[in-house]
């Protein structure tokens, strides 16, 4: 690298510019080392080099022995950039591979280095169970042969394999599972009873995704209990009947929704004539507000689906079933409600953790992804993480087009549909990736019309996955898909079995076509990655309409009133074109903005939950409860047997510290929720959330100390002590909530300004 170019860099990284990333000649410089020390590594049989294995500290020895144990256990031998990646790894960054270079295999090799340099356990966090459990047993035989020891978890996971595979040197679990271990371990009150150890050194699979678009979803452990099923579903009747435009209106962002004068009056008539301001009917007016939010905003098949007889949440980053996922204060209920279903579960938490919150626990934290570059001023920011770009094995010559721009919907549809006609027409292999399981039900039924023949990959079906996904590469196949982010299975020329691999490729390889622009450019490349994958041809290309929703939403108001366009609806205005991008851009800071601002209001609830493990700490493995009580009554605990003494002391105290940190984050999500009223009154709403959190956490320590002595002054303890079943809240449900953390306000919280302005209108 030449002196100019090394003055760039360092300038740019010195102004912290987007795209900055880890200059990559340090790694390179290994590479040649790395070889020479493979070279003498094929001399050692298999028990000589798990020994070479056992010894290896040196970043190249770590990938020398790594490599030669890909070879002989899978028989794959990894390329120089796989081992640039595990490199990357090793250091500590987020190394950025493309589709089809390897990931998982790179993962193997610096799981191994880890260890070895003494930074284990190792966690590989994925993005779901399928890819925990197949990457766990696909790298085995690599491990195995290093002397090392994998396990995974999976939902289905019982306490004692979970406890096994958290003492393996190696495991893989997706970023939930492992996060929910954590919270239930916080609830233990045997030491014995923990699954996990000590939280080390994470490898984040999917680094982008979970990081960054995962990162503000909280963890949530409650104590299920079944909610009432009134007044949920007296609310979604009657705003069943109440007309858009005449009894509520939605903004144009489509993120808020509010009840007119004469919605409200005629729901008051509905209800006998009452005043729902009234203090006695805010409940009723909290539930009408639910249900009108559940109706007029969230969308069948969009947001979610209907399955089984329960409302399963739709990931919007993956266009698939977002288990165990659920939306917050009662919204939850108001869907089911609207769908005409029995409440679910719901309950008191008993603990929460954000995404990223549990992830920054780790000592050490790297990650892979195909996509981070776009999001390294958020991964430096949040996790205090650099990019390492890895260029391809081999040169990527996928050719993108430029965007297809059409003025409406209809006209984007059509041309669509004639485009994966005339691919399919030549046997060229299409992948088309849908924004929502509607859109591809929509297409699906074009595609039956014309005669083609297709398969579709949504939330619907999403079990099919990776047998639907190996033959997107057949020829002739058209494949339609919700999403392609974190899928986790290759898609090869030919398919699965690459018979017709040649065929394929002088056709130009496989076709990919977005159907639409997403919030995020990552997940649109991440969608063209899947062709062209380690240097195969392939081509891909985006549909987008002036009216497509991200377009309406964030670039309205720079559309031209009249576009130049072609016969058919082609745009060709460049004041349009440059709308698409604007749009893109502008939804990207939103939600950049999002995850900042949800961040912020999680510290302070981080730092607290930190404080109290740490004193549920010494409760568990101290006698510092016996000893705290002892100077308070000597009389009385020296009648009891010391054994007995220091069993009760320490469950009386965790029994209090448990309920009351339960009833504080109860407190703490009725604060936030409210909180956003107090911009009415020019008040910053953090500080008003810092203002209430703070002094209510200050009081807590004293009030359990205080519960924990009047437990024991009253309470015979000549047996020991243990609470009554019925006042324990066990873990029985674990969810994650869906948050839109919006920095102005969530849609609730607007919901609920709107209201205050109306009940101020009225006074």
């Amino acid at each position: 690298m030449g002196v100019s170019q090394a003055i760039r860099n360092r300038f740019r990284r010195i102004l912290q510019r987007p795209g900055t990333t880890v200059d990559l000649a340090p790694l390179r410089d290994r590479l040649a080392d790395i070889e020479d020390k493979e070279a003498a590594l094929t001399e050692l049989d298999d028990a000589g080099l798990t020994e070479r294995a056992g010894d290896a500290t040196d970043v190249a020895d770590i990938c020398a022995i790594g490599r030669e144990a890909a070879r002989r256990a899978i028989g794959e031998r990894p390329y120089d950039v796989q081992m640039l990646g595990a490199m990357a790894l090793l250091h500590g960054t987020v190394a950025e591979m493309a589709t089809g270079e390897g990931k998982t295999l790179t993962a193997a090799i610096a799981a191994f280095g880890h260890v070895r340099r003494g930074d284990g356990p190792v966690h590989i966090l994925t993005v779901n169970d399928y890819l925990a459990r197949r990457d766990a047993e696909w790298m085995k035989p690599i491990y195995d042969l290093l002397g090392l020891q994998v396990g995974w978890v999976t939902e289905a996971s019982t306490p004692q394999e979970r406890r096994e595979a958290y003492a393996a040197d190696v495991t893989y679990v997706s970023v939930s599972e492992a996060g929910f271990d954590f919270l239930r371990d916080q609830l233990v009150t045997d030491v014995a009873d923990r699954v996990q150890t000590e939280l080390r050194t994470a490898i984040v699979d999917e680094a982008d995704s979970i990081l960054i678009d995962e990162a503000r979803v909280p963890l949530v452990l409650a104590g299920a209990v079944t909610s009432e099923q009134d007044p949920v579903h007296s609310a979604a009747a009657l705003v069943r009947g109440l007309r858009r435009g005449t009894h509520f209106t939605v903004a144009d962002d489509g993120r808020s929704v509010a009840f007119t004068g004469k919605g409200l009056a005629a729901l008051e008539e509905e209800l006998g004539g009452v005043d729902l301001y009234d203090t006695e009917h805010v409940e009723q007016l909290t539930s009408l507000n639910l249900a009108l939010h559940a109706r007029a905003l969230l969308k069948r098949d969009v947001d979610y689906l209907v399955r089984d007889g329960k409302v399963e949440l739709i990931d919007e980053f993956r266009g698939r079933v977002a288990q165990r996922r659920r939306w917050p204060d009662g919204l939850q209920a108001a869907v089911e409600a609207k769908e005409g279903l029995d409440a679910s579960a719901e309950g008191e938490v008993l603990g929460t953790i954000t995404v990223q919150a549990f992830v920054l626990l780790y000592a050490k934290i790297c990650g892979m992804t195909a996509t981070a570059v776009l999001v390294g001023d958020q991964l430096r920011e949040f996790f205090k993480l650099e990019v390492t770009v890895i260029p391809p094995n081999t040169p990527n010559i996928r050719e993108d087009q430029a965007d297809r721009v059409y003025a409406t919907q209809a006209e984007k549809d059509e041309n669509l549909v004639a485009e994966i006609i005339a691919q399919h027409d030549t046997g060229r292999p299409v992948l088309v990736g849908t924004l929502d399981v509607k859109e591809s039900e929509r297409l699906a039924a074009a595609l039956s019309e014309a005669e083609v023949p297709y398969v579709v990959l949504n939330a619907k079906n999403d079990a099919e996955e990776a047998a639907i996904i190996a033959e997107a590469g057949a020829h002739g196949a058209v494949t339609v898909s919700t999403q392609m982010a974190g899928r986790g299975v290759d898609i090869r020329l030919g398919g699965s079995d690459g018979a017709d691999r040649d065929r394929v490729a002088e056709l130009g390889g496989l076709f990919v076509i977005g159907f639409g622009r997403n919030d995020s450019r990552r997940v649109d490349d991440q969608l063209r990655g899947r062709a062209g994958r380690q240097g195969d041809p392939g081509g891909s290309v985006f549909f987008v309409s002036l009216e497509d929703e991200l377009i309406v939403r964030h670039a309205g108001d720079v559309i031209p009133p009249s576009p130049e366009m072609t016969a058919d609806g082609l745009v060709t205005d460049k004041a349009a074109l440059y709308a698409v991008e604007h749009a893109q851009r502008v939804a990207e800071g939103v939600n950049f903005e999002i995850h900042r601002n949800t961040w912020r209001y999680s510290v302070v609830t981080e730092q607290q939950r930190q404080a109290l493990a740490e004193r549920r700490e010494r409760l568990l493995t101290s006698e510092i409860a016996a000893v705290m009580l002892t100077e308070k009554f000597p009389d009385k605990c020296a009648e009891i047997d010391p054994e007995v003494l220091s069993q009760a002391a320490r469950s009386i105290a965790l029994y209090h510290l448990d309920r009351l940190w339960a009833a504080h984050l109860a407190e703490l999500t009725e604060v936030r929720e409210g909180v956003h009223l107090r911009a009415l009154g020019r008040l910053d709403p953090l500080d008003e959330f810092h203002r209430s959190a703070v002094p209510a956490f200050t009081n807590l320590m004293p009030e359990i100390e205080a519960r924990t002595t009047a437990t024991f002054a009253d309470t015979d303890l000549s047996e020991g002590w243990a609470p009554d079943r019925a006042d324990v809240a066990r873990p029985s449900a674990t969810w994650t909530y869906l948050v839109h953390d919006n920095p102005f306000g969530s849609e609730l919280d607007r919901l609920i300004s709107a209201v205050a302005r109306r009940m101020g209108g009225r006074g």
